[in-house]
């Protein structure tokens, strides 16, 4: 179990899906007639809310010589925690199988993953409670209170899984009580909870390309009576090992009292 590396990146490409919800977000100022005077696509980094906070508060003159939208608006987000999800457990027992394309004998397969809940923070910073608005309600109309993603888990399986991301809460903060020479920031915090599953290692096996069950009418020796076999193969035999269907099946019946060995497999 532990000591076998191995790297899914499912929480990377969560990560980089949960990014790219909010990826296009964009703000515009208007004229006293109506007439867009400015439009901007707001920067979105992960980072922690304090980066940015701290960033405002000790490098006040960092527009200086530029615009101030430059600066800001921003947005933020990063993951905050991962917890245990028991109530969508499923069997561990199940697998996830799929034949290899460069050896039809061998497949990959994957256990049942384990289901979490992975939390997020979405931040917004801007200068003015307009724009801080203006981000806010092209955000919350798409969360009633969840938005689903499909999300590529395990491209070597073909497993996608849809997962949906909860919006929990929304907290504001402006920070318009400072001094005058104190930048002002209007800060929107958004919690997410995305309820997705973690895979463990991929494995291979050979495929089962052919089945025999053997009927007999004694238990109680090693060498029982046979009285029938039944033997299941691909038909052809060269078939799709992902096909469901197409099977031969042949039943043989021994009306003699030869016994068979299934140990070495012979008649006696």
């Amino acid at each position: 179990m532990f000591g076998t590396h191995f790297y899914n990146q499912s929480l990377r490409r969560l990560t980089i899906a949960f990014g790219q919800i909010f990826n296009n977000i964009v703000v515009q100022t208007k004229s006293s007639t109506g007439a867009v005077t400015k439009r901007m696509r707001v920067p979105l980094a992960y980072a922690p809310k304090e980066k940015f906070m701290t960033r405002l508060e000790q490098q006040a003159n960092l527009d200086k010589g530029r615009t101030f939208a430059i600066t800001l608006p921003r947005m933020g987000f990063e993951l905050v925690g991962l917890k245990y999800d028991p109530n969508r457990k499923l069997n561990k027992l199940q697998k996830t199988v799929r034949v290899k394309s460069s050896d039809s004998t061998v497949h990959n397969f994957n256990y049942t993953p384990v289901p979490y809940d992975i939390s997020f923070n979405l931040y917004s910073f801007t200068a003015t409670a307009e724009n801080g608005l203006q981000i806010i309600e092209q955000i919350l109309p798409y969360f009633q209170p969840d938005y689903t993603v499909t999300i590529n888990a395990i491209p070597e399986l073909n497993i996608k899984r849809d997962v949906p991301i909860i919006l929990n809460n929304v907290d504001y903060a402006d920070t318009y009580d400072g001094g005058y020479n104190t930048r002002r920031a209007v800060v929107y915090t958004l919690s997410f909870t995305a309820k997705t599953y973690l895979y463990g290692p991929m494995s291979q096996s050979k495929v089962i390309r052919k089945s025999q069950s053997d009927i007999y009418t004694d238990t109680d020796t090693i060498n029982k009576a046979r009285e029938e076999r039944i033997i299941t193969i691909p038909k052809p035999e060269s078939a799709n090992a992902d096909d469901d269907f197409g099977f031969t099946t042949t039943i043989s019946f021994f009306n003699d009292t030869k016994n068979y060995n299934p140990t070495t497999g012979n008649d006696e």
